[in-house]
């Protein structure tokens, strides 16, 4: 089974780019992040033409996730993370998909730090943090995937001195994302490139690209009944290199 998870930036204003992906790549689940539409404005239609089912949670202008499947609909087992009832960012979705729970979010930029929304992220990392636990203490197969807006280490971030007050790779983002790994969760990119430079983001601006000037802020995290099922990870850097794409790249695993 091939999962990925892509930050589309808006998808309808890159549609042809996801569509043109899904059909050279066919991946089996994909997590999308920053739908930046309503539910009402989801292109379920053209989705659906090329093959796939999907539940999304839309928020208009920003955030925003889905779960696709290739061939059916993904059954819906949450929308939104719990532990804060007056939260009102679509950042987390979730869905039972041939025997695995897949979780998809969109963990907040927290810039600029510190402030206000640095102290949001802090709290919704906690809450995932809760949340998560939860889900290893089930035993199960799950998968969490997504934009968790974190560089974990000096190898996933181009020039790590520039980036040490930034919202993404504060110590205590980047502590937080390490007492989700202590929970017993794998970091799948990272386990099978243990010492590799990987980006899955490049900003737009400064020729990042070109320069690869990129940051591994797009994660995989499989639990302790997945993980050694995981055989490949590989992030699809050429289709950020394509005409109006998205400043991240897809990321994707295939499990046995």
């Amino acid at each position: 089974m091939k999962l990925a998870t892509y930050n589309v930036n808006g998808i309808n204003g890159r549609l042809d780019v996801l569509l043109r992906w899904l059909e050279e790549r066919q991946p089996h689940v994909v997590c999308l992040q920053e739908l930046k539409a309503p539910d009402s404005r989801f292109p379920h239609r053209e989705i659906e033409k090329a093959g796939y089912g999907a539940i999304w949670h839309g928020q208009k202008s920003w955030n925003g996730v889905a779960i696709l499947a290739r061939g059916r609909t993904p059954m819906e087992t949450r929308r939104g993370l719990p532990g804060d009832p007056d939260d009102s960012h679509s950042r987390y979705i979730e869905a039972a998909i041939e025997g695995i729970i897949v979780g998809c979010l969109y963990l907040p930029n927290g810039n600029p730090a510190p402030g206000p929304r640095f102290d949001y992220k802090l709290r919704w990392f906690d809450r995932l943090q809760h949340y998560a636990a939860q889900l290893i203490d089930l035993e199960i197969p799950v998968v969490l995937a997504g934009d968790f807006n974190v560089m974990p280490t000096d190898l996933d971030v181009y020039k790590p001195e520039r980036w040490r007050d930034d919202a993404l790779f504060r110590p205590e983002v980047k502590a937080a994302y390490a007492a989700l790994l202590d929970q017993g969760w794998t970091d799948a990119v990272r386990h099978l490139h243990p010492n590799e430079r990987i980006y899955t983001f490049w900003k737009y601006f400064r020729n990042a690209f070109a320069r690869d000037a990129g940051l591994r802020i797009d994660h995989f995290l499989l639990s302790p009944a997945l993980a050694g099922d995981l055989k490949r990870a590989k992030v699809d850097k050429s289709v950020r290199a394509w005409d109006h794409t998205s400043d991240h790249a897809p990321v994707w695993i295939e499990l046995l």
